[in-house]
């Protein structure tokens, strides 16, 4: 996994904005339609990728639409005898972009890791004295 050059590790400055989740791909079904999609080469069928990802005709039907829109995916219509099919194919840019999504995400566990071994699992987190709980 390639470091981000944008932040070393002396310079704070964004080093938690995570550029590199991008919106288009960080929302639960278009993640689980990438996922499914990036293990099969040849593609998915609409009622195969409904079925993996638990979602609804209207509901997949759009967020192919977005990832369309995105170039990360691309799509056939077709026949088997007389029945409409829709077949769903990641594409190369989609491929790239999402394994570039997920060295970013191991980037905020990496950075959840070492925080937390850093300063331990059960340790109480330090307050500044004065400090109290806001009352809710």
């Amino acid at each position: 996994m390639a470091s981000n050059p944008k932040h070393d590790e002396d310079d704070t400055t964004g080093r938690f904005a995570y550029e590199g989740l991008d919106r288009v791909l960080h929302e639960k079904a278009r993640l689980g339609i990438m996922t499914s999609l990036i293990t099969k080469a040849d593609g998915l069928l609409f009622g195969e990728l409904k079925d993996l990802c638990a979602l609804t005709d209207g509901n997949l039907s759009r967020h192919i639409d977005v990832l369309s829109d995105a170039g990360m995916v691309r799509v056939w219509k077709g026949y088997e005898g007389r029945r409409p099919q829709t077949l769903v194919q990641i594409t190369a840019d989609g491929r790239k972009h999402f394994l570039a999504y997920l060295a970013e995400l191991e980037r905020v566990l990496k950075d959840v890791q070492l925080r937390d071994t850093a300063e331990g699992t059960n340790k109480q987190a330090r307050l500044p004295p004065g400090f109290v709980p806001v009352e809710e």
